[in-house]
């Protein structure tokens, strides 16, 4: 192949686009998807999450996340870390265990998998024997007990996973002292807990699902006592003094037991049901955490009463006489308590809960036991995500009125610093402030700090209050009243729920320097927002705008638009509304562009577009797009009625239209066309919405001659239609006084009548035209006016670059491959050099149908290069894809998730963190030294060679060397 390769500019150009082009995912924003599984490591300060699609995430520090991924799709069912190291284990619901190491390399950690195993069991043993149910990781650090749904519980020596069978503990060992009634009545079943003595780490309680309680001697290898248990177990705490044992049951009642060595303990010391005498549900893990002075702290999770509130997932804080049942919106997975100082020994500083759809953390050393804010895993789907809008470069006047109005907001959180700070964040401070700010179905739009690798919540904007909803504001299940039992109070901020679905939001655009915000909704509304620092009580006015024009025959059939409050509103410092344009037909607004220069706002529906003078608060222009056989547009979204009649015009359409596709084919082949181009199939007229809105767009250009630039407005819509007006400004001495014009100047066609999903306009020397006021600011240079203008339209099918003023074709560039990809999204970026500081270039992103992205030079529109980013089948993350000027992207991989990726080789955006040993680990005598640091720095499989050729040619010494399991 070596003599079809280009030399010269080719081969110059190729190493260029390294220097400018490279993909990389770089971090996951937000919450874990379908969490299952919590751990945490007191030494480390690292807090683990699994999941059910099998990753494995660790946090710390703000900024130090680490994230590992499972070859099995298995989900996660119980993560432990091994006490004072830096290893965890995670159990998979396949039965498989895995060992995972935080290795350093080129100063940074990361994240690696280096082990796994699965108990065989004895030869011809049923599947329950060694199904895993428990794990202990014991504080030595060198075993891990494995508690099965069989009752045995195995013994296994890590890092090398190698079972230590004479260890094990059978059923048959457990029985053999306990009472024939008790066991002819009960079978064990399987083991529910495992729990090691905090004074005695050769002492262990196992726990079985019937009830019954074993405390083990680790080194003589038998049973010391037998607590005989009456009720179903769900789990135990060890408390530690060494001498009791809290064990909490199925009927929502927990148990004190006490260590005496006299065997067996019939009954408990004390039983408890605290939510009254009426049949509870289950308590699934109870806890008892000491004071140094004062009692202590009695945490559990479940105990409610069935019949009035066994829909409820609630966790209960007791201390003193303070009782208070948390209340919280989803199901809770796991919960454990953070103590204070040295070894994490002292009072209890924080309680830790993940909750199926959020992590809350509760400060349990200030009154009323506050939340804290949290610093990531922020639920970004606390209301759905509708739509996402990112702004970049920040100017710091905007940053910081933000920062304040959102500090207001958050007065109820607890004011101490975040309890969890293992690692170090050694990832460079951003070169800017970039926002995310994410539209939300309740009407909602939250902004985010996306700066750096921590997504942080700045500050919360909600629309509801413009409008009349159903919603009462006092109708809140969870509001505490004097004396009610139990003791609710609503914790999280997931509320899954909308009062009212026309309330969400479908587009965004922020002006960064003017702090003007446009905000459109789901039933037509746009409102109009501006940044003030106080409180204001106000109405906001409303135009009403007729985008079908008077045109008779017509009737909407969808939702009703918002009813506008008419009476005064408070509107607490931050963005405020001051004015609201309502379309009608309320539909949905697809497509919103902001000018805050002009102070003109662009806004389009499925029926046609209208621009809007939010100084002087009156429209300036409508066009109806609609057309007239379009009876779904008409019906609207809510609507389920179809024309039989259309929907059978519709069908033969389709086979006529598959059958001219079939001959185009052929001819294609016939005429051997390049292999990556299909011809691209014209559309009919009368398709469905294809007067809808895609993109709308504001430039300073020539439309009528080349000698004279003027404002304008272009639209595109779904039919392939191009419209653009001419805009007349007044002076800025008459700005509030005279009307702004506008006046239809060009309308193309796009013969294949492609959706076109975007439209840019490129000044004389081929560059984007800058964004309204960054010239002002002296951020962008001038556009060029002497040289001629071109107009960029984008397809769904092929990029096609036009002459202004003519309108006349120049170049195109056809995406439509084989496979049938079109386009989704586009957006312009800079690409820096990743050698050269001053060097940049401009070009076009744009995600296909397929998942794939393009880079696209600009103005000669040629191929860069593409890489593939979303799954195909991943309908909400092209939809919802969101790029960055800097050539970065976000895009949801769940609905709690966003991914980050970089196309440019000089801006990325990614964790960089170290995670040390502890200081207090576990000695390692002299003969195994060696041997573990030359595992530290070898691959995964190279580690387990070395590790099994250790274990052959000296398992003797390596044994003498381990902590010894029996006498």
């Amino acid at each position: 192949m070596k003599r079809f390769r280009r030399h010269g500019h080719d081969s110059q150009r190729d190493r260029l686009k390294q220097e400018l082009f490279q993909f990389n995912k770089t971090v996951e924003h937000g919450f874990p998807h379908q969490p299952s599984a919590l751990g945490f490591s007191p030494s480390l300060e690292l807090l683990a999450i699994g999941t059910r699609s099998g990753a494995i995430k660790l946090y710390g520090a703000p900024g130090v996340e680490f994230m590992g991924l499972h070859d099995e799709n298995a989900a996660v069912m119980q993560v432990h870390f091994l006490p004072h190291q830096v290893e965890l284990v995670t159990l998979l619901d396949d039965n498989s265990l895995h060992m995972w190491t935080l290795r350093a390399h080129k100063g940074v950690s990361e994240l690696l998998e280096i082990g796994r195993f699965t108990l065989s069991g004895p030869p011809g043993a049923i599947p329950s024997v060694t199904r895993v149910t428990a794990v202990l990781a014991h504080s030595s650090g060198e075993l891990l007990l494995l508690g099965t749904e069989g009752g045995h519980v195995f013994v296994v020596e890590v890092p090398g996973f190698r079972e230590l069978e004479e260890n094990n503990i059978s059923v048959e060992d457990v029985q053999s002292r306990v009472p024939e009634e008790y066991v002819g009545r009960r079978n064990l079943e399987c083991v529910e807990a495992l729990q090691e003595n905090p004074l005695n780490p050769r002492q262990v309680l196992i726990g079985y699902s019937r009830g019954l309680m074993v405390l083990w001697d680790l080194d003589r290898r038998c049973a010391i006592q037998h607590f005989l248990g009456m009720q179903q177990l769900e789990s135990v705490w060890w408390m530690e003094d060494g001498g009791n044992i809290l064990s909490s049951h199925s009927d929502g009642s927990y148990c004190h037991w006490t260590v005496t060595g006299e065997d067996p303990q019939t009954e408990p010391d004390k039983q408890e049901t605290p939510y009254g005498s009426f049949p509870c549900k289950a308590i699934s893990k109870i806890l008892q955490v000491s004071t140094r002075q004062g009692p202590p702290f009695l945490i559990f999770n479940g105990g409610m009463p069935r019949a009035s509130y066994g829909d409820r997932h609630c966790i209960s804080v007791v201390h003193s006489k303070a009782h208070v049942a948390l209340d919280f919106t989803s199901r809770i997975i796991d919960f454990f308590v953070i103590r204070e100082g040295e070894h994490h020994k002292g009072d209890p500083s924080a309680l830790m809960v993940l909750a199926e759809e959020e992590l809350v953390v509760v400060d349990l050393q200030n009154e009323g036991w506050p939340v804290f804010h949290t610093p990531y895993l922020v639920p970004l789907h606390c209301s759905a995500i509708t739509c996402s809008h990112h702004v970049s470069a920040i100017p710091l006047k905007l940053w910081e009125r933000v920062q304040a109005a959102g500090k207001l907001q958050n007065t109820h959180y607890s004011r101490r610093p975040w309890p969890i700070n293992g690692g170090q964040n050694l990832a460079p401070d951003p070169p800017q402030r970039d926002l995310l700010l994410t539209g939300h179905e309740d009407g909602t739009v939250r902004f985010w700090d996306a700066s750096g690798v921590c997504l942080y919540p700045m500050y919360k904007l909600s629309t509801a209050a413009v409008f009349h909803t159903d919603t009462d504001p006092n109708d809140n299940m969870n509001q505490n009243t004097e004396g009610e039992w139990p003791p609710f109070r609503k914790v999280g901020c997931f509320d899954p729920y909308s009062d009212d679905p026309r309330l969400g939001i479908q587009k965004i655009h922020l002006c960064k320097y003017s702090g003007y915000l446009a905000v459109a909704g789901t039933a037509g509304q746009i409102l109009m927002l501006e940044m003030n620092d106080e409180l204001a009580c106000q109405t906001v006015e409303s135009t009403v705008v007729d985008l079908l024009q008077g045109q008779e025959g017509f009737r909407w059939k969808g939702q009703a638009r918002l009813d506008l409050r008419q009476e005064p509103v408070n509107f607490p410092p931050g963005f405020q509304p001051f004015t609201l344009v309502q379309c009608q037909p309320p539909a949905v607004v697809t497509a919103i562009a902001l000018h805050s220069e002009w102070k003109l706002v662009a806004f389009g529906t499925s029926h046609g577009f209208g621009v809007y003078d939010y100084q002087q608060k009156s429209n300036v222009l409508v066009k109806c797009t609609l057309n007239p056989s379009d009876q779904v547009a008409l019906e609207g979204p809510l609507s389920r009625v179809k024309s039989i009649k259309k929907s059978l015009r519709q069908s033969f359409r389709r086979i006529r239209r598959s059958r001219v596709s079939i001959k185009n084919k052929q001819a294609l082949h016939e005429m051997e066309l390049a292999p990556v181009q299909r011809k691209i199939e014209a559309r009919s007229a009368d398709d469905s919405f294809t007067g809808l809105v895609r993109t709308l767009y504001f430039a300073d250009t020539f439309l009528n001659d080349s000698y004279h630039n003027t404002p304008a407005l272009w639209a595109g819509t779904n039919g392939g239609a191009i419209f653009a007006y001419m805009l007349r400004l007044p002076p800025v001495e008459r700005r509030m006084d005279d009307q702004v014009m506008a006046y239809p100047v060009k309308e193309i066609q796009l013969m294949h009548r492609a959706p076109v999903v975007g439209l840019v306009v490129l000044d004389g020397r081929g560059a984007p035209l800058p964004e309204p006021l960054e010239v002002a600011h002296d951020l962008s240079r001038s556009p060029e006016m002497q040289g001629y203008h071109q107009l960029l339209v984008i397809s769904e099918e092929q990029l096609k670059l036009f002459t202004l003023p003519k309108v006349s074709s120049k170049a195109k560039l056809k995406l439509t491959a084989v496979d049938g990809s079109r386009v989704r999204r586009v957006g312009v970026a800079w690409f820096g050099s990743s050698r050269v500081e001053d060097y940049a270039e401009s070009g076009l992103v744009v995600l296909t149908n397929q998942g794939d992205l393009h880079v696209i030079s600009l103005p000669s529109i040629k191929m860069q290069v593409h890489y593939p980013c979303i799954r195909k089948e991943d309908v909400s993350g092209d939809r919802l894809l969101c790029l960055h000027q800097t050539g970065q992207g976000f895009y949801l991989i769940s609905p709690s998730e966003f991914e980050r990726f970089s196309l440019s080789a000089r801006w990325v955006v990614e964790p960089r963190c170290l995670v040390e040993a502890p200081s207090q680990s576990r000695p390692t005598s002299p003969s195994s030294q060696p041997y573990r640091d030359q595992l530290d720095g070898a691959s995964t499989q190279h580690r387990y060679v070395l590790m099994e050729h250790a274990l052959l040619n000296d398992e003797s010494e390596y044994m003498r060397n381990q902590w010894p399991i029996g006498t």
